[in-house]
């Protein structure tokens, strides 16, 4: 994909969203759920979509809100949701509505103080406090996030009592209730105006941030963040995160800089993506150059998108590749754990790079590779099986220094604090962590293809069997796995991985466009790369051919 010629730049008035437009069509737009494409359908994150395309307006919300009231209901959970929203315009739209059918249905509420906004991460780990006493009604939460999504966008997610993302069983029931309450014209939805939402019993505004920062030094070693005197800088990129650093810094004693204050719902003060649309991706280069630019002064910069479940690491290198992150975060835990069960494993999903598994091999321990989604790693993190649960998008969770669970969701923030931990203990940064890893395990070469996809092509991709697939070689090497469930779990991943002994291949369809994804990486060098990624083509047009869906 070519760099759009504004990438990095930040974006002219006309290219801005509309917010009033925007919330006017949450409000007043009636959704064709007569279409499939506006219809509640819930992926890897839940629900998303846009108001000014019908697809995300309060209508959705109203009926998923109430689909969430009814499965809990059924399900016997009867603590408190946690209800938390990010920066994006619609969430606060969103957020308002749900808790008018949440109060509406009795269920308790706890929500930020003052209506602040609230980081999926905290949402998770609430979850998992709140259930570590056996005799309470179970908790679950609510994150209104579209993630790293442009600003038009809005998204709602559900996290059962377990703390992270709901799986495939949950979201298809709650997906189907509010599809039913679409097509009824809401018949059976139970609202309140705010006003008296906000008034009802069980409906509790609590200091959440104080909750999460007092307990950080139970998952990181903060006192040697603060011994090392290290210079910070935090840009949340106008997200949720904004509300916790400086907290942070106050409770633990550390020099942390906010490089970026501004909380804009039209999120005017991003550098444009790779596309040239507005996106605050921490792993993007052009989206984190504001401070990249910045990275000589200060020992270590860091970023989160919007909900600060992802996280981005700058170093004096520039912003490191979230894969050589997570390799060099893995070795520098499983050495510094100590309260860890020896025998726990890494979680890692299947298109995470294989410096994972080499560094692994270093350090004697199992890899647990899972198929794409945070969802894969929840039982993983609950029950200790794994320290660590990560993935190639920058998204990455890990236990407690006591080896319990810490949140079953994304944290951004703890695993942007880990590499000050990482610096103030090693005496260097992360990437030059990473760089001696290369040297011991060889240098991969990772690189995401996409390519356009028809509905028969995708569908070919979920009944795949290894025996599909004719090629015995790849990039001249002999195939020693092809897999079509993850080998940690035994789950469909949906899609093919091709293994050779010095490279592979991922391929997938996307949830949500027309167009399946090609993941490879070769530890030989960028040619063979090249070599792997044209066999992997190859390979995937001939299983479409012999299943009738060539294009």
């Amino acid at each position: 994909m070519s760099v759009h010629p504004l990438a990095g730049e930040r974006p002219s008035h006309d290219r801005l969203v509309n917010i009033p437009a925007l919330m006017g069509e949450y409000y007043t737009g009636h959704p064709d759920t007569t279409a499939v494409e506006r219809r509640v359908a819930f992926g890897t994150s839940g629900h998303r979509g846009s108001s000014l395309h019908g697809t995300f307006n309060e209508e959705h919300i109203l009926a998923v809100t109430q689909a969430v009231c009814d499965i809990r209901r059924e399900d016997g959970i009867a603590g408190p949701l946690f209800l938390g929203m990010d920066t994006h315009a619609l969430s606060e739209c969103a957020h308002r509505t749900a808790l008018e059918v949440l109060a509406a249905n009795g269920v308790n509420v706890r929500l930020q103080t003052g209506g602040g906004f609230t980081p999926t991460p905290v949402i998770s780990h609430a979850i998992l406090c709140w259930n570590a006493h056996r005799d309470r009604p179970r908790a679950d939460g609510v994150v209104i996030t579209p993630s790293h999504n442009p600003p038009e966008d809005g998204g709602f997610k559900y996290n059962p009592p377990h703390g992270g993302p709901a799986d495939t069983t949950v979201t298809r029931r709650i997906e189907r209730r509010a599809n039913e309450l679409l097509d009824n014209g809401l018949a059976g939805v139970r609202r309140v105006v705010l006003h008296k939402a906000l008034r009802t019993p069980g409906i509790e505004a609590v200091d959440l941030v104080s909750a999460y920062v007092n307990d950080l030094a139970s998952v990181l070693d903060m006192d040697a963040i603060r011994g090392a005197g290290l210079r910070i800088a935090a840009d949340p990129l106008g997200g949720s995160s904004l509300a916790y650093w400086d907290p942070i810094a106050e409770k633990y004693g550390l020099d942390i800089t906010v490089v970026n204050r501004e909380a804009d719902p039209t999120f005017r003060f991003m550098p444009q993506d790779k596309d040239g649309k507005v996106r605050m991706d921490c792993s993007s280069p052009w989206a984190m150059r504001g401070l990249i630019d910045l990275r000589e002064s200060y020992d270590i910069a860091f970023g989160n998108d919007p909900d600060a479940d992802r996280h981005g690491i700058v170093t004096a290198q520039g912003l490191l590749n979230p894969n050589h992150y997570i390799a060099a975060a893995v070795w520098y835990l499983y050495r510094h754990r100590p309260g860890w069960n020896t025998t726990c494993g890494i979680g890692k999903t299947l298109v995470t790079s294989s410096m994972v598994d080499r560094v692994a091999k270093l350090l004697g321990r199992k890899v647990v590779e899972v198929p794409v989604g945070f969802k894969w790693f929840v039982p993983l993190l609950l029950d200790g099986s794994c320290g660590f649960g990560g993935e190639e998008s920058a998204g990455a969770s890990f236990l407690r220094s006591d080896g319990t669970p810490w949140s079953t969701d994304k944290d951004g923030i703890i695993m942007n604090l880990l590499a000050a931990e990482m610096m103030a203990v090693e005496e260097r940064s992360p990437s030059e962590i990473y760089a001696e890893l290369t040297e011991r395990c060889g240098t991969p070469y990772y690189e995401r293809l996409q390519s356009p996809a028809t509905a028969a092509q995708r569908a070919v991709f979920a009944g795949l069997t290894p025996e599909r697939v004719k090629a015995t070689s790849l990039a001249g090497a002999p195939i020693t796995a092809m897999l079509t469930h993850a080998p940690g779990n035994g789950a469909a991943i949906g899609g093919l991985k091709v293994v050779t002994d010095d490279g592979w291949f991922a391929a997938r369809p996307s949830g949500t466009e027309d167009m399946y994804k090609i993941y490879t990486e070769s530890f030989v060098s960028p040619e063979h790369l090249q070599r792997i990624q044209k066999d992997a083509v190859d390979i995937v047009a001939s299983i479409f051919a012999d299943a009738g869906a060539s294009s």
